[in-house]
C-alpha cells in the first residue's frame, strides 16, 4: 500500500496566514515524504456554512490560487475539487448507513452549535453540519489516504473516520485503511488579530493573498495591551510575537525578546512583524498575480486533476458496492 497524504481546505472566505502556516506550507513540505499526495478544494463542505454563491465561487478560485502560488505542483501531486469527484458523495451516503447517530452526537462542532441554542437545541442545525464528519471520512477514505495532517480541533473527526472505516470493514470486508493523523502541536496554533485561533469564523484573519498595504493594515489591527513605549512588555502570550516566530530565525526572535524587555512600542513591534511576513510572501504574491492573469488555468488544472483521481475513486467504489451487494446481477 502506497503512503498517501491528503489535505483539503474548505472554500469559504479569503485564504489567510493561518491557512498557509497551519495547512498549506506544512502539507507541501510533507508531500515529499510520501509516495502520493492529494490536495483538494472542499467546496461541498463550504455550503454547510455559506449560502452565498458568489462568495463560494470566489473562494474556490482564491483557495486554488493560494495552493498553486505557495508551490503546489499539479504534475507531482493530485490537485482536484471535491465537487468534481461525485464518487465522494456516493461513498458518503454508504458510510452514513454504517455510522451510529450517537457517534455524530458527540461531534465537537455539532455540540458547540447546539450549545448556542436555548429552547430548541437543534434550531438552525442542518443535516450538513450534523453529518459533516461523514463527508470528511468519505474525502479521506475514497483514496485510502494513509496520513492526514490535522490540528487539535480536527483530531476528533479523524478519529471518527477511523471508527467509520473500522465499522465498515468489520460489517462487510476490509477495504479501507485506517488513516493516521499527522498532528499539529497545540503551541503551533496560529493566532489571529484578537488572540484566538485565526479563523474566518472569528473574522480575525490576516489575508494571504493581498497587497502590501492591506497586509500592513491587517497586522496593525492585532489587539495588544495599553503599555506605552518604554514600558517592558511580555512576549509570552503575545499574538504579535507568536506570529513573528513563524517567519523569523532564532536569532531574530532573541533580538525581538530583548526589544520587548527594553520597551519597544507596539507600533514598532507590528512593523517588524509586517516586514518579516511581507518578505516571506512576496514570492507568493508575485506568483498569485501571474497565475491570476491566466483566466482559464484553474479550470484546466482542476479538470486534469479530477481526470487523474476519478478512476481511483471509481475503482474503490466498485469494490465497496460489490461488498454491500449493490453490483451487477449474476
Amino acid at each position: 500500500m502506497n503512503k498517501r497524504i491528503l489535505t483539503g481546505i474548505t472554500t469559504t472566505g479569503t485564504p489567510h496566514i493561518g491557512n498557509y502556516l497551519g495547512a498549506i506550507k506544512p502539507a507541501l513540505e510533507l508531500a515529499s515524504d510520501f509516495d502520493e499526495s492529494f490536495f483538494f478544494l472542499a467546496d461541498y463542505h463550504a455550503i454547510i456554512k455559506n449560502s452565498n454563491r458568489n462568495e463560494i465561487e470566489q473562494s474556490v478560485k482564491d483557495v486554488a490560487l493560494s495552493w498553486l502560488a505557495s508551490g503546489l505542483d499539479p504534475a507531482q501531486s493530485f490537485f482536484y475539487r471535491q465537487s468534481d469527484v461525485p464518487e465522494i458523495l456516493e461513498l458518503s451516503w454508504i458510510l452514513n448507513c454504517v455510522t451510529a447517530k450517537g457517534l455524530m452526537n458527540r461531534s465537537h462542532a455539532y455540540k458547540a452549535a447546539t450549545a448556542l441554542n436555548t429552547s430548541d437545541e437543534d434550531k438552525g442545525i442542518s443535516m450538513g453540519l450534523f453529518s459533516y464528519p461523514v463527508l470528511m471520512a468519505a474525502d479521506i477514505l475514497i483514496f485510502n489516504a494513509t496520513h492526514v495532517p490535522v490540528g487539535p480541533d480536527q483530531m476528533q473527526h479523524l478519529e471518527m473516520t477511523r471508527d467509520i472505516a473500522g465499522k465498515f470493514n468489520h460489517s462487510y470486508k476490509k477495504i479501507f485503511e485506517l488513516p493516521e493523523a499527522i498532528t499539529q502541536e497545540a503551541d503551533q496554533i496560529i493566532l489571529g488579530q484578537d488572540g484566538r485561533k485565526m479563523s474566518k469564523s472569528y473574522k480575525n484573519i490576516i489575508p494571504l493573498l493581498s497587497t502590501e498595504k492591506v497586509l500592513k493594515k491587517s497586522i496593525a489591527k492585532i489587539v495588544t495591551n495599553s503599555l506605552e513605549p518604554g514600558d517592558p512588555k511580555d512576549f509570552n502570550n503575545c499574538s504579535v510575537f507568536s506570529l513573528y516566530c513563524h517567519f523569523s530565525s532564532d536569532d531574530e526572535q532573541s533580538d525581538l525578546k530583548e526589544s520587548y524587555k527594553n520597551g519597544i512600542s507596539w507600533g514598532d513591534a507590528k512593523n517588524k512583524l509586517f516586514e518579516k511576513v511581507n518578505e516571506h510572501i512576496i514570492p507568493i504574491r508575485e506568483s498569485y498575480n501571474s497565475l491570476n492573469s491566466n483566466k482559464d488555468l484553474i479550470n484546466e488544472l482542476l479538470a486534469e486533476g479530477s481526470a487523474k483521481v476519478r478512476p481511483m475513486a471509481k475503482e474503490l467504489l466498485l469494490e465497496v458496492r460489490d461488498s454491500i451487494g449493490i453490483s451487477r446481477i449474476s
